[in-house]
């Protein structure tokens, strides 16, 4: 494959804020997950959706449509073969936003957990086999610098998500932004810092 081979296949979207219930109901599904995931390489018929996740057309038909139903997939080319036509599928967007974007902290929807769960579960073995690569880091910063770090954080993923596809092995990336409880030390200037 081409360096300068657009991934995937065909054009979409590079954002998409879902919030709409039936979107929302459409991504939970794991497979439906999957399938989406499957579609950042390259526009796919259903036959090659069903043969990649080993389950029966029937069944990845029944998801594809739902996606399709929710706006969060569409038919990006057809060809014909034999008598048929054949229908490639593909995302509306790169990235799919749950939540609404701007909101004021106290109201933002979180969002992700999913995600956040499904890589725990899916780095388990990496982590077994000692292959997890993972570093958990606190800092004390104010939101502006927050957006700001996010939306590089973003721009790392899709780069990661342009990469040619190769070799034999797929790599998961997985990223998230949240606020804590974690401690902090008091501003070295306020009383009590120990130093009379």
């Amino acid at each position: 494959m081409s360096v300068n081979q657009q991934i995937p296949d065909y054009e979409l979207d590079d954002l998409l804020v879902v919030t709409a219930p039936e979107q929302l109901r459409a991504l939970a599904d794991p497979l439906r997950g999957t399938l989406l995931e499957l579609l950042l390489e390259r526009a796919a018929t259903v036959t090659e959706m069903a043969r990649a996740v080993d389950r029966p057309k029937s069944s990845v038909a029944y998801h594809v449509n739902l996606l399709t139903e929710a706006g969060l997939l569409r038919v990006v080319r057809t060809r014909r073969v034999r008598a048929i036509e054949e229908r490639f599928y593909g995302r509306v967007a790169r990235t799919y936003y749950v939540g609404v974007l701007n909101r004021p902290e106290d109201k933002q929807v979180v969002a992700s957990m999913n995600g956040l769960a499904a890589a725990v579960a899916e780095s388990a073995a990496a982590h077994a086999a000692d292959d997890l690569r993972c570093t958990l880091v606190h800092a004390r910063i104010p939101i502006e610098q927050v957006r700001s770090f996010w939306a590089e954080v973003q721009e790392v993923a899709r780069r990661f998500a342009q990469i040619p596809r190769s070799g034999d092995q797929v790599y998961g990336f997985v990223a998230g932004l949240y606020p804590t409880d974690a401690p902090t030390l008091p501003d070295a200037d306020s009383p009590g810092d120990g130093r009379g």
